[in-house]
Formats: structure tokens, sequence, C-alpha cells
């Protein structure tokens, strides 16, 4: 749908973008194209569709789908897409707050359906742990449009590693397929957007490390960034100094380091090295 048509449907329905839930649609074909790729769609697939908005990108999947469930918040976005999609008979519109929606009740199957989606930028961090770590059923894969440096920090490596990069990586692999600028959306947004793929790995059990106590000393690690390691992690877990220093060497890592310089398996070694009594 190009702007004119966009902004003339709108007007139909006496509507405006909502500021609050984030709704900037994006109006660039080129775009839209490139999300489909990155998803790897086949006629068997099945896809969950968060924030559908005005139909865009629901259009685009429908066309090579079996099936689009799509999740949308605002009752006057589903008034339009009663519209927009009155043709696609595999679509279904569903309702409903996507961090309190369940995939299992309406039959998606783990490692079966796909995640791809233009989400408002509030939802990001709470939305990709939802399907990559607590979501009991979780999708094959996730291609969502999120804000640009969001997506650098997730694929972020060393020196520049943040807690959202290590939670994200140690659940999934995840790449940023393309950044797209801000004149592509409407209404234009104050930054510029990314599409980032994420696929979650089987399970965090082939780390072989215990989620609870990896989380516990990552967040000691992160717990003011611009410190030392060895002063955060005898601080927050309660360990003497000199332990935590035979701890990291025992590592390789150095107690000056901070822990924006530490990849994924420093971390994944560290946690299994720490004697776990008393700090679950």
């Amino acid at each position: 749908m190009r702007f004119r048509e966009l902004k003339k449907l709108l007007k139909k329905y006496n509507l405006r973008p909502s500021r609050r839930l984030g709704q900037n649609f994006l109006v660039d074909e080129k775009v839209l194209r490139k999300i489909i790729e990155a998803a790897e769609l086949s006629k068997n697939d099945i896809v969950l569709e968060i924030g559908p908005g005005i139909g865009n990108l629901t259009v685009k999947l429908a066309k090579r789908v079996k099936k689009v469930v799509a999740v949308e918040k605002d009752q006057r976005m589903i008034e339009i897409l009663k519209e927009t999609l009155k043709d696609f008979k595999n679509v279904k519109i569903i309702k409903a707050d996507i961090l309190k929606f369940s995939p299992k009740i309406y039959n998606l199957k783990s490692k079966i359906y796909k995640v791809v989606a233009n989400i408002p930028y509030y939802l990001t961090s709470p939305l990709i742990r939802k399907f990559v770590e607590t979501v009991e059923v979780k999708p094959q894969l996730l291609v969502l449009m999120v804000q640009k440096e969001v997506a650098q920090r997730i694929c972020t490596k060393p020196p520049d590693m943040s807690i959202l990069a290590v939670s994200v990586q140690f659940y999934a692999k995840a790449e940023i397929i393309s950044f797209v600028s801000k004149k592509s959306f409407w209404p234009q947004p104050k930054v510029d957007s990314a599409i980032i793929k994420i696929i979650p790995r089987k399970s965090a059990l082939p780390i072989r490390v215990n989620p609870l106590l990896f989380f516990k000393v990552v967040r000691a690690g992160f717990s003011q960034p611009r410190k030392q390691l060895a002063n955060n992690f005898s601080k927050k877990l309660g360990i003497d100094k000199i332990k935590v220093r035979e701890w990291l060497l025992k590592n390789k890592i150095q107690p000056t380091q901070r822990a924006e310089t530490l990849n994924l398996e420093d971390w994944i070694n560290l946690t299994k090295s720490l004697n776990p009594v008393n700090l679950i």
C-alpha cells in the first residue's frame, strides 16, 4: 500500500496512528521484500505476525504461506484489517496483547511456526525475551524490525557486549539483515531501524549450564559496567576478592577487565567453574 492509499484508508476510518502504541507504518516496498526474503517462507509455513496494523506486511505473508496468525492489540486497526484482508482465507486476526499471548492455545507448535513483524520499539526487549526464553513453544525463527541501535546491541561482540547481547545470544543466534531508514515509515520515527533475524537454539541444555546461575553471574558482572569485574563479582556475589581473582584467572580472564569485554563462552566457563552453593 502506497503512502497516499494509506492516508486515504486511515481517513476513511477517521483514524490517526497512535504514538502510545508505537504505530509507525512501513510503506517502503523494498524493505517489505527484504523482510519476506529473510523469513525464508514456504507454502507450508505458519507465521505469527505481531502488530499487523493496516496489513501491509500481512498481505505479502498471506500470499506466500499456509496460514498467518495476526495478533493486533488496537481494535481500531482490526476494523481496517477486516477490509484489507477480506480476500485472504488463510489469515486469522486475533485481538490480544502479544506479551500475554500463548502460541500453544492457537495450536502453534514448537519449531514449526515463524514470527515476522514490524514491532513497536518499546516492545523489543520483552518480546524477544518471551519468544527465545520463556514461551512454551518456541518459533523456528524470528524476523523483526527493531530500532537500529537495539539491533546492534543484540548482535555485538566484545569489547562492546551488553547484558542484552549476552541474554539473547545465550538462547539464540542473531544477525542483522539490513538497516532501514526512518524515511521508510509513516509517521516517520526519530531513529533508523534494522531488520534482525533470530534463530532460537533447540535448548540451553547443550551449553550445560544452569540458566538461573548463569544469569546471576552475568547480572553481577554487569552490575556496574564501567567497573572492573573483580570488584563487581566480589560485591554482588559476596565472594572474597582473592578468591574472585583466582576464579577469573583460572578462566583466562584478567580481574581488571570489564564485563563488556567478555564473550558468551567466557560467561559460560565462569558459571561452570563457580561453586553455586548459596548463590541461587
